[in-house]
């Protein structure tokens, strides 16, 4: 008898007649003889809802853990309708939401970072013979405090509890049947992978693609929990994220990243000399800002610095807040902001033996004019960014450069 985790999002869950194909595709793999856990998201919608009450009431003003309590309430909701829809079908069942299970979170309210997960009570449950739900996004801190996790979270809460319930299996449920090269809506030819690495999964996650959440795919990596990304929608075998293996690094490019919630900033004629580039990106730190790409280039005839680097588009009036007068007590010459950029990639694990994947990629992006802004490469990954209004015409332009609407093994070789 196996242990699978379904974790469910919010389209899948979306009206009471999702909700109760959720329930028979959990039914089902109950009845087929397996202990099913299933996680899943707020009806979709529901928590942009959340967001919008406390925006209004409060104009942008508000404590951080009052947010968490707001929006935590929607999957509070969609857990309980699940329960009462499988039970409904002739099956036990138990709703648990994050403070009951005990996801044990650190206490940053709006992406907290799950440290444990107390797990007793489902194991209690499914050897009773109940199938278990629970609310993704959301935990609790050492203080009590309800935390979520930052959009996406959900798919982290369904790895992490798979970690530790030791799942034979971890089933991601989206509104699309799999991993593909990349957007089909930008690429109607993109292919869907049958297999991705937990390294290619994660370059992708975290330079754009939107199908998993990138610490969701940290955590599978770090516990090598088998991940199957499948559609809720339709029947097919998805894609299974899994370690790297000899076929897979045949394969040179696997897929074509990007991301337009990206912003430049730059801090021009910083003073060139130790602890500069600490205390920018400590002040961002500070700020909980995530920084993305990062450039540094010295004036040959002046010594001063120019440092660029890339930030979430959300972020981005925050960072030039925060930055303002540490900028200015430094000496530096000026501070600018972007936020009409893109950033598009190419990703695979077979890059780490392939050279001429840089001078395909810079070919084709000059053959269109698009012109690179800046440049972060990765073993497995090449990063550029550019103007937003070129974003798609890249990548519609790095995938047929790189044949990926083909099989691997009817590309070019290099």
């Amino acid at each position: 008898m196996s242990l699978i985790v379904q974790k469910y999002g919010g389209t899948s869950v979306g009206t009471l007649q999702r909700i109760r194909n959720v329930a028979a595709r959990a039914v089902a793999a109950h009845r087929a003889g397996h202990r099913v856990v299933v996680t899943v998201s707020a009806m979709s919608g529901e928590t942009n809802r959340l967001v919008a009450l406390v925006d209004e009431l409060s104009g942008g003003n508000y404590s951080q853990r009052e947010y968490d309590v707001v929006v935590a309430t929607g999957e509070q909701v969609s857990i309980g309708l699940l329960a009462i829809a499988i039970e409904g079908l002739g099956v036990p069942a138990r709703s648990y939401q994050g403070w009951q299970v005990r996801f044990v979170t650190d206490s940053v309210h709006a992406k907290a970072r799950i440290l444990d997960v107390e797990a007793a009570n489902i194991l209690a449950d499914l050897d009773q013979g109940r199938i278990v739900v629970v609310a993704g996004f959301q935990g609790v801190d050492a203080n009590g405090a309800v935390t979520t996790l930052g959009r996406g979270g959900s798919d982290t809460s369904a790895v992490a509890l798979a970690a530790a319930l030791n799942a034979d299996f971890c089933d991601i449920y989206t509104d699309v049947d799999g991993v593909y090269t990349t957007d089909p809506r930008v690429v109607p030819k993109a292919r869907k992978l049958e297999r991705v690495s937990y390294e290619e999964m994660l370059e992708m996650a975290s330079l754009g693609a939107k199908v998993l959440q990138t610490r969701s795919v940290e955590l599978a990596k770090k516990y090598k929990v088998p991940v199957r990304v499948l559609s809720s929608l339709e029947e097919g075998t998805g894609t299974l994220l899994t370690e790297e293996d000899e076929l897979m690094e045949q394969v040179v490019v696997s897929a074509i990243a990007f991301n337009r919630d990206e912003a430049k900033i730059t801090v021009l004629g910083v003073p060139d000399k130790p602890g500069v580039a600490a205390m920018i990106f400590g002040t961002l730190a500070d700020a909980n800002i995530n920084v993305d790409m990062i450039v540094q280039n010295i004036s040959a005839q002046s010594g001063d610095t120019d440092v660029t680097f890339t930030v979430a588009k959300g972020e981005y009036k925050q960072a030039l807040a925060v930055l303002k007068d540490p900028v200015a007590a430094m000496g530096a010459k000026n501070l600018l902001g972007d936020p009409d950029i893109a950033k598009v990639s190419v990703v695979g694990v077979g890059m780490r033996s392939h050279s001429g994947v840089a001078q395909r990629m810079f070919k084709a992006l000059s053959r269109d004019n698009i012109n690179i802004r800046m440049i972060s490469t990765s073993e497995i990954k090449i990063s550029v960014v550019i103007d937003e209004k070129y974003m798609e015409l890249a990548v519609r332009s790095l995938h047929e450069a790189f044949e990926l609407d083909k099989d691997a093994g009817d590309r070019v070789r290099d």
